[in-house]
């Protein structure tokens, strides 16, 4: 489920909407460095056009609640976003289909970054792809405790891992969106049900 060993064809075949978000996240973070060498002055304004900023947010520019997801501004960031999403997304988007994954990795996203907009102050900032990877790790969640025929031991092992750490790393680094990474695998956990309703239909 976890272990990727297709080539890069096969990947983008199986997996497009996965690849198209690595993609995304991959040419913004380009700009951003591009920027630091070239000084093309592409990476202010993009900047300010697509992070989260609530007040921004609440004067009515409703897309900072999707485009932060796919804001990365350093490599380290970018790096371990990346890295989650090549792991954990492809097997969601072949157990459900591609408008299901998409579903559940925005939807938790938006909601995070709703959330964001009301419980966190207006001068707030946040960007990246974590909420919407948690979503995922909801899902995973959810499939450990209820539905474990649908992973092997291994696979299980992985993931417990992984949560562990990037829930400790949560509360742990400054400048981490808690209630972003929270609320993000809340509702993963609770998209879960409908999508295994559908699948199982």
């Amino acid at each position: 489920m976890f272990i990727r060993n297709e080539n890069f064809k096969t990947f983008l075949k199986h997996y497009p909407f996965v690849s198209a978000i690595l993609a995304i996240d991959i040419l913004v973070y380009l700009i951003f460095l591009a920027d630091t060498f070239l000084r093309t002055g592409l990476s202010y304004p993009l900047f300010q056009l697509s992070v989260g900023f609530n007040r921004a947010i609440l004067q009515g520019e409703w897309w900072r609640l999707i485009t932060p997801i796919f804001l990365h501004i350093t490599f380290s960031h970018l790096l371990f976003n990346a890295f989650a999403i090549l792991i954990f997304a492809p097997a969601i988007e072949a157990m459900f289909g591609k408008g299901y994954f998409l579903a559940v990795f925005l939807g938790s996203g938006i909601i995070s970054n709703i959330v964001a907009l009301f419980l966190e102050p207006a001068s707030s900032m946040h960007y990246g792809a974590s909420s919407a990877i948690f979503g995922l790790f909801g899902l995973y969640l959810y499939m450990v405790i209820f539905r474990r025929d649908l992973m092997s031991s291994q696979d299980r092992t992985i993931f417990i891992v992984f949560i562990v750490i990037s829930l400790i790393s949560t509360f742990v680094y400054p400048d981490v969106d808690v209630l972003g990474h929270l609320f993000g695998l809340l509702s993963g956990f609770a998209f879960a049900p409908l999508l295994f309703l559908k699948l199982k239909r």
